[in-house]
């Protein structure tokens, strides 16, 4: 697996211990829709939070943040829709995006939680 691979891994499981630590419950990882795929679904109470993770050893190319695009909002939308239809869901949703930057000894330098990051028109 490539080096990005690896610590795109370890930023989504860090994301994950975070999210449980704040009282999040994990619902599924790794959904898939197509081309479209959302990082973690959890919930927290009735909500149920779509979460991109972005993972990057340094800021020399911006921030991971920056790299959730008009296009991967979309795909994150897309996904969201069919996961809801799938499960016939129908309370509250949000989508968040979680930034993560890691250290050389691949522990947390920095992690931001951006809670309703965008939202679905």
């Amino acid at each position: 697996m490539a080096a990005h691979n690896d610590l795109g891994k370890l930023g989504e499981q860090l994301a994950k211990e975070y999210l449980v630590q704040n009282g999040y419950e994990i619902v599924t990882t790794t959904y898939r829709y197509g081309r479209a795929e959302v990082d973690i679904i959890a919930k927290l109470g009735k909500m149920l939070v779509f979460i991109e993770v972005k993972t990057r050893s340094t800021v020399t190319f911006g921030f991971p943040e920056d790299a959730v695009t008009a296009k991967k909002r979309q795909f994150l939308f897309d996904a969201a829709a069919q996961y809801m239809y799938e499960n016939q869901y129908e309370d509250e949703i949000r989508f968040d995006i979680i930034s993560i930057i890691i250290d050389k000894n691949n522990k947390i330098s920095e992690l931001k939680h951006f809670d309703d990051a965008f939202f679905f028109l």
